[in-house]
């Protein structure tokens, strides 16, 4: 005779866990799905070079700044409730933004995609954290999770040309109601409310500092991409976003209801994994922007084709991610798989290094797209299941939404660092050199192999700075009476 598990999603669990992955695909998808649409929307809708910028900046923007709160959102009225409505907002704002016949309105919608993103991507992290408790299972849906997280940006690309190429570029937003409406109709019958019986307030001071710090750090980065890191406005919201989010950890010290209580912080381990996916975030965007650059202006590849290019890479981090996480989190813990998966992304990387003009795909560039999808898959299958790992069931949306956040701070950090290097090192190529074409397209992949080998060694420095943090001890599953989720290493 079975007993009742005290988990109301215990005997739906793998249900729910596919509709939090098509709903984290959707999330992920969108982030590189929109970029292979913008050369097809600039020119039907009539926007500058400039004003392409602010279609990916705008959906950074509210995403990056509003996540913590989504988070705490969740916590506070019920993660099945916010779940559902950030993924019907979601395919609202999507088919806004496909029905756009003006740049503001497709700028407009980006945002409100970020705005119900930060929303639902914590609250399919938390949702996922809370019904899966038991040690091997849990490992399971954190490999595919985190799979489907990394994996799905490569999966965009694809998509995205098919949908522009075959369809229109509308179309690469209107597959969000395709995902998002089945999605949240599941999550409707699958998904049980659980909302606190006593609701502590909501920290408003936090609330504006971090919203605020976040989302000038994020202007800041978007800004030294299109301007300079030197700029006046650059270097203004980058201080004002770090003194901002210097006042909101004083604030969250000293608040009864804190929106990001620092013991989810301060944990070793969970301060580890968020130092992993922040520096992984970083690095990871090198391989998917100027390689989707390379493979289709130097190598001539369509958008199609240069999709088809990700997939080894994409199949690599499933492997990794779901074996890692079922067969060697369990033993040996989150320290040595995220050090070594940080040492086999810089070491794809710098074969990525060693691209030309001339080079071809499959002897220059799948050997650095496969290491470099194993150590990926490692890193960000390991650090979200260890960020949220023995959390409190109040914190896990908020545990959540600061993997969600990381990654993202991440992404707009390396997007904007990397690009500027690139581009200064294209144009240091040119300097006394005629402007044929041969000069600048050898310029241009000077800057994609500068902007690889800075990439590797963040992933270089991560893997030290990740395995000093992280700790060998093991850690007690989180479920009473469960079974201890990492051994000693």
């Amino acid at each position: 005779m079975t007993q009742a598990h005290p988990n109301p999603h215990h005997a739906r669990r793998w249900l729910i866990l596919g509709v939090i992955a098509i709903a984290q695909l959707m999330v992920v998808l969108d982030a590189t799905v929109v970029n292979i649409a913008l050369p097809s929307a600039q020119e039907a809708l009539h926007f500058s070079n400039d004003g392409r910028q602010w279609i990916v900046t705008a959906y950074a923007l509210a995403f990056g700044s509003l996540l913590l709160l989504g988070g705490r959102i969740g916590d506070l009225f019920g993660r099945k409730r916010v779940f559902v409505v950030g993924l019907l907002g979601f395919a609202g704002a999507s088919f806004l933004g496909g029905l756009a016949e003006s740049f503001g309105v497709l700028v407009g919608a980006r945002a409100l995609q970020g705005l119900f993103g930060a929303l639902l991507a914590p609250g399919a992290l938390s949702l996922l954290t809370t019904t899966f408790t038991e040690p091997k299972e849990r490992g399971q849906a954190f490999g595919i999770f985190g799979a489907v997280a990394v994996g799905g940006a490569a999966i965009g690309l694809l998509l995205g040309g098919i949908l522009t190429e075959y369809l229109s570029w509308r179309w690469c937003l209107y597959v969000n109601l395709v995902i998002a409406i089945p999605a949240a109709l599941a999550a409707v019958a699958l998904l049980h409310n659980e909302v606190p019986a006593v609701k502590p307030k909501l920290d408003i001071p936090g609330t504006l500092t971090a919203s605020l710090g976040l989302f000038a750090v994020v202007y800041g980065l978007a800004n030294a991409q299109t301007h300079s890191w030197g700029d006046a406005l650059t270097v203004g919201m980058l201080a004002g976003g770090v003194a901002l989010l210097v006042g909101f950890v004083a604030i969250q010290r000293r608040s009864a209801n804190p929106l990001l209580p620092l013991r989810v912080v301060l944990d070793r381990d969970r301060g580890g994994s968020f130092l992993a996916m922040l520096l992984a975030g970083s690095g990871m965007f090198a391989v998917f922007l100027f390689l989707t650059y390379y493979l289709q202006q130097t190598l001539g590849f369509s958008p199609i084709q240069s999709g088809l290019a990700f997939l080894p890479m994409t199949g690599t981090i499933i492997v990794a991610a779901t074996s890692s996480s079922t067969k060697l989190l369990p033993r040996i813990g989150p320290r040595p798989l995220i050090g070594t998966g940080m040492l086999l992304a810089s070491a794809g990387l710098v074969s990525l290094t060693g691209i030309g003009v001339d080079s071809s795909y499959a002897s220059d560039v799948l050997p650095g797209l496969l290491i470099m999808g194993a150590g990926m898959g490692l890193v960000f299958s390991s650090a979200m299941a260890t960020a949220t790992f023995g959390v409190e069931q109040q914190d896990a949306g908020v545990a959540s939404a600061m993997v969600n956040t990381m990654q993202q701070v991440g992404g707009s950090i390396g997007t904007a660092l990397l690009s500027t290097l690139a581009a200064s090192a294209s144009t240091a190529a040119l300097v006394g050199q005629a402007q044929s074409p041969a000069a600048v397209a050898g310029a241009a992949v000077h800057g994609y192999t500068t902007a690889f080998w800075w990439a590797a060694a963040i992933f270089a420095a991560g893997a030290l700075l990740c395995t000093a943090l992280l700790s060998s001890r093991s850690r007690e599953a989180a479920a009473p009476g469960a079974e201890p989720a990492f051994a000693h290493s």
